[in-house]
């Protein structure tokens, strides 16, 4: 057998002539696809699929805005701008943390990390809250030295330009990665959409600044460099809150609802006494205790919580695996479990 036997004709790696070989060979790179036979795609993969693609997309767009505005400020010297300019490079330079950790939590489960290494994506999520906090300190410190020591701000048309590509550049990536995100159930991708979104609003207050310094108002490029900086600590919080409760395996109490209803509805399912959901990256894992009735046999009881277990996961979005366990009518409920552990050793003595 061919050790690259990709389960699909040969005739899919002809692209037609080099470009497209070099087209294919960079988007394999960017966006890696699986060379699985199945013909059903994982879902989980698929999803670390589209938020790669959201973030190589994202990383190109938001670095395009960014440069044409760091030219603008060398031009013009503009505090507000500068500041814009610094969250933009900070919201591209995101995207690389977190296409780490996509990629990262493809990897397959090993001994030593049981549940995968999905958890790396809420770590990405802790840097691009550090990037944001940096961003902020750095508008806010660079404005205020603006106004301890005024100066003139050139090129304001090119200034107001230059604002409103950055509201049409940050709004545009912003939409996408929040859709992306939401569509895939990852919370660092979210809150880097957020942090693009506040990027728009101070792009538009760039224009602002520079409407006032046309006036004649030296004042208005610095302080609406801080108002920028204000703008990103909000936007700071609403990302850090996203994070932690990630990271504090905070799920949506309807989700919960929405898996003991379904467990209930499973045939043979007497009663629910548990049910926890974690997210691991951008996929839910749940655990669920049934009560079934004690008189079954073994094979009869695995059977309801394999039919429980696949209930779920078409119930429940983005839930990717389950673990059930079923308690006998007699024992319901896992207070049990000490007490039966307990006589059986004593019996077996």
């Amino acid at each position: 057998m061919n050790d690259h036997d990709h389960g699909h004709p040969h005739e899919h790696h002809d692209h037609g002539g080099r470009a497209a070989g070099w087209w294919h060979r960079l988007t394999h790179v960017v966006v890696p696809h699986s060379h699985d036979s199945r013909t059903k795609i994982d879902p989980a993969l698929e999803s670390s699929r589209d938020g790669l693609r959201a973030l190589w997309i994202s990383l190109l767009g938001l670095g395009a805005t960014a440069a044409a505005q760091a030219v603008i400020v060398v031009l013009s010297g503009s505090v507000a701008l500068l500041g814009d300019t610094l969250h933009n490079v900070a919201d591209a330079l995101t995207a690389v943390p977190l296409a780490v950790a996509f990629l990262l939590g493809r990897r397959a489960a090993t001994r030593a990390y049981t549940y995968g290494y999905g958890r790396a994506e809420d770590l990405a999520g802790i840097v691009i809250v550090l990037v944001i906090a940096g961003s902020a300190v750095a508008a806010a410190w660079t404005a205020v030295a603006r106004l301890l020591h005024p100066a003139d701000v050139s090129h304001l048309p090119w200034v107001a330009a230059a604002g409103l590509v950055g509201f049409i550049g940050n709004e545009t990536v912003a939409r996408y990665r929040i859709r992306v995100g939401r569509r895939i159930g990852s919370a660092a991708l979210v809150a880097d959409g957020l942090h693009a979104r506040t990027d728009g609003y101070t792009s538009l207050a760039v224009v602002a600044a520079a409407g006032g310094a046309a006036l004649g108002w030296r004042w208005a490029d610095p302080v609406v460099g801080l108002v920028i900086a204000v703008a990103i600590t909000v936007v700071l919080k609403d990302a850090a809150r996203e994070v932690y409760r990630r990271l504090m395996d905070a799920v949506d109490p309807d989700l919960v609802d929405r898996a003991e209803t379904t467990l209930r509805a499973v045939p043979g399912v007497q009663d629910v006494t548990a049910v926890r959901l974690r997210w691991i990256g951008h996929r839910l894992h749940a655990e669920a205790d049934l009560v079934v009735d004690a008189d079954l046999s073994l094979l009869a009881a695995h059977e309801i919580a394999a039919d429980a277990e696949h209930q779920l996961t078409h119930a429940v979005p983005r839930l990717t695996t389950a673990t059930v366990h079923t308690d006998p009518d007699s024992h319901p409920g896992g207070h049990h479990h000490t007490d039966l552990s307990h006589r059986r050793r004593q019996a077996a003595h």
